[in-house]
């Protein structure tokens, strides 16, 4: 596979602690799956907020909010790429 039809093929995901993408999105996935992917992360970090949201942090270390707000980003940042790819789609007529 050329590197054209790679870019054509895939999307990255938006890169948080890198400078270059080292994830890539199949923009020719169904969009079942697509949707599927995107659903399982977002249902992930809902029922993962909400779980953060009943603890307690009082025996919690200073850095602990950092990583449970990081956890969410990285997850909803994921979501907003996969459906960026699905809407693209949509508006192609695909």
């Amino acid at each position: 596979m050329s590197t054209e039809q790679s870019f054509r093929r895939f999307t990255p995901l938006t890169p948080i602690a890198t400078t270059h993408p080292v994830l890539f999105i199949d923009k020719t996935a169904p969009l079942p799956e697509l949707h599927a992917c995107a659903s399982e992360r977002l249902h992930a970090t809902l029922d993962y907020l909400t779980l953060m949201a009943c603890t307690t942090l009082r025996d919690s270390a200073e850095t602990d909010i950092n990583t449970i707000t990081n956890i969410a980003r990285i997850m909803v940042q994921d979501v907003a790429d996969v459906f960026g790819v699905i809407e693209q789609r949509g508006l192609e007529g695909q």
